[in-house]
C-alpha cells in the first residue's frame, strides 16, 4: 500500500504521542517534530505508511532512554485479554462455525492499537465484531486454503491481540508459526509479549529479525525473508502488516479492523470495518527477488 497525502498528519501525531509516551520534555518533543517535518518533505509516497512510521519510532528511541516505552501498556493489554480468555474460548467451543468465530474473536482484538487508537472499549468491540457483517469476507477462500497448505505462517501484530490470535491458531488445523518482532516499537508484540500470552503452548515463536512497523521485509533477517516466501499460507493481523505486504504477491490473508480513515478508503471499507481479505500468490522466485533488492535500495 501507498503513502497517500492523509497520511502525514497522522505522521506528525505519532511522533507527538510517542514522544509523551516516553515522557519526552516539550523542547523534545518540539524538536522530534521539527525532524519529521523535514524528513515529510522528501518522502517518496510510493513507500509504505509503514516506513515513514517506523522511522518515527526509531527517532523516539534515540531521544528516550527507555527502549520499551510502551512496555507498561503492553503488559496491561496482555493481562486485560487473558481475563476475557475464558470467555472468548467459550464463545468459540459454543458456535456453530468456530472457525468464523475465532476469526472475528482474532479480528476483534486488532482494536488493543496505541498507535492509532488511543482509547477503546474491548469488550464492546468484541460484541461488535461478532455480530457485525464482514466489509470484506473472504472466509470461503481461507477454508480451502487450511485444507490445502502444510503449515500457517501468522504475523503478529499487537501486544495482548496476541491473546486473540492465540484463540484463532487453536482452531486452525495445521502448524502455524507465529512471527514476532525482535526488538520493541510501538505495542507490537515481541517473544516476550507473545509468551505472555501464551503462544508458545500452540505455536512455534520466531521474530522476524527487524524493529520496524509491519513487515519490511528489505529490513527483515535473511532467515525470515526465506521462511516468508516459502510459506504456503500467510495470516497477516492488523493494519500495518497490510500496508506493508499487501502488493507484494504473498499468498496472505489479511485479517484487520480498518481503523485509520486512510486504509479504509484504501480498501473500500467503512470505518472499522472488519476485514478478512485474501491476496492469491503472483510473483514467481525471479521477480521477488528483483522486487527485494528494489526495496534494499530505500533509506
Amino acid at each position: 500500500m501507498k503513502t497517500y497525502l492523509d497520511c502525514f498528519p497522522c505522521f506528525l501525531r505519532q511522533i507527538l504521542d510517542s514522544a509523551r509516551v516516553a515522557d519526552l520534555s516539550e523542547a523534545q518533543q518540539y524538536e522530534l517534530l521539527q525532524r519529521v517535518l523535514v524528513e515529510a518533505q522528501r518522502y517518496d509516497m510510493s513507500y509504505t505508511p509503514s516506513e515513514m512510521s517506523s522511522r518515527i519510532q526509531e527517532m523516539v528511541r534515540q531521544v528516550s532512554l527507555s527502549v520499551d516505552p510502551y512496555r507498561r501498556a503492553k503488559d496491561h493489554s496482555t493481562r486485560q485479554a487473558l481475563a476475557l480468555l475464558p470467555r472468548l474460548k467459550e464463545l468459540v467451543r459454543r458456535a456453530p462455525d468456530p472457525l468464523e468465530v475465532a476469526v472475528r474473536l482474532s479480528i476483534a482484538g486488532n482494536i488493543i492499537d496505541h498507535g492509532v487508537v488511543k482509547e477503546f472499549d474491548l469488550e464492546s468491540t468484541i460484541e461488535r465484531v461478532l455480530r457485525e457483517p464482514f466489509a470484506i469476507n473472504h472466509l470461503s477462500a481461507l477454508r480451502v486454503a487450511l485444507t490445502r497448505c502444510r503449515n500457517v505462517l501468522y504475523l503478529a501484530d499487537n501486544a495482548g491481540e496476541t491473546v486473540f490470535d492465540r484463540v484463532l491458531i487453536e482452531q486452525l488445523p495445521v502448524p502455524v508459526t507465529y512471527v514476532v518482532k525482535a526488538a520493541p516499537t510501538v505495542n507490537d508484540a515481541t517473544l516476550e509479549d507473545a509468551i505472555a500470552a501464551g503462544i508458545h503452548e500452540v505455536a512455534t515463536i520466531v521474530d522476524n529479525g527487524s524493529d520496524a512497523l509491519g513487515t519490511l521485509l528489505y529490513r527483515c533477517s535473511p532467515e525470515f525473508v526465506e521462511r516468508f516466501w516459502a510459506a504456503d499460507l500467510i495470516i497477516a493481523k492488523g493494519q500495518a502488516n497490510f500496508e506493508s505486504v499487501d502488493g507484494s504477491g504473498a499468498p496472505a490473508f489479511y485479517l484487520l479492523q480498518a481503523k485509520c480513515e486512510v486504509v479504509s478508503k484504501h480498501l473500500g471499507v467503512p470505518q472499522y470495518g472488519i476485514v478478512l481479505k485474501h491476496e492469491p500468490p503472483r510473483l514467481g522466485v525471479v521477480e521477488r527477488e528483483l522486487q527485494n533488492e528494489s526495496a534494499r535500495t530505500r533509506p
